[in-house]
């Protein structure tokens, strides 16, 4: 991207990225096309092939309150009870970098609502069905989408993403940075979940001193 723009540092099976929607909505709101937002893909467990054992939901459950509690967000943490639930991020990434070659709007826009899905809605969007639903909902052709999610294309554009987030420094989601500035330098707006109006202030006092 050309100009000031935001990188959003996410993944679609992230709570605390899940808390961080609304703001993210917030930003888009605030500032529309003249802050554009890059989505991506920060891999938080790809390649996770193990089903979840009875005590890793207990303690992913109670890291879903604190979101809860943090952002007002809903959850239904029905969705790891399902049986041999495993936790593999990377296929609901992918479906997000599918969607971000349309644009990068429909990336922030599709990653929402695999969120959404996700956490509140008990959807398994770690299965293929619901990533080609859920394109469905947008607008996209179900078959198309799934074969281009399915290549070994999207998985190596997918893990591309994941190398460009280690290569940041970036350690934890979500993580939002801005730039460049006049010396052609990106800056952290948040590393990890911060409210709207925190987040807000960061990026108003940041186009102000490029402004100025």
């Amino acid at each position: 991207m050309d100009g000031p723009h935001l990188i959003y540092f996410s993944d679609p099976m992230c709570s605390w990225c899940y808390g961080f929607s609304s703001v993210i909505e917030d930003v888009v709101r605030a500032y529309g096309a003249a802050l554009p937002v890059r989505v991506v893909m920060g891999g938080l467990r790809p390649g996770t092939t193990a089903p979840m054992k009875p005590e890793a939901r207990r303690e992913i459950a109670g890291h879903w309150s604190h979101v809860h509690e943090a952002s007002g967000l809903p959850f239904d943490p029905a969705v790891l009870e399902r049986e041999g639930f495993v936790y593999d991020t990377d296929p609901a990434a992918r479906a997000v970098v599918i969607a971000r070659r349309e644009s990068q709007d429909l990336a922030l826009r599709f990653l929402g609502a695999t969120q959404r899905g996700f956490y509140a809605e008990n959807r398994d969007v770690t299965s293929a069905d619901t990533l080609g639903d859920i394109a469905s909902d947008f607008g996209l052709d179900r078959s198309a989408f799934l074969e281009a999610w399915a290549s070994e294309e999207a998985k190596t554009e997918t893990w591309s993403d994941y190398a460009l987030s280690q290569r940041a420094g970036v350690t934890g989601f979500p993580t939002l940075v801005g730039g460049p500035n006049e010396h052609g330098v990106y800056g952290v707006v948040t590393r990890g979940y911060a409210p709207s109006e925190q987040v807000l202030g960061v990026i108003k006092t940041w186009i102000s001193s490029i402004a100025a």
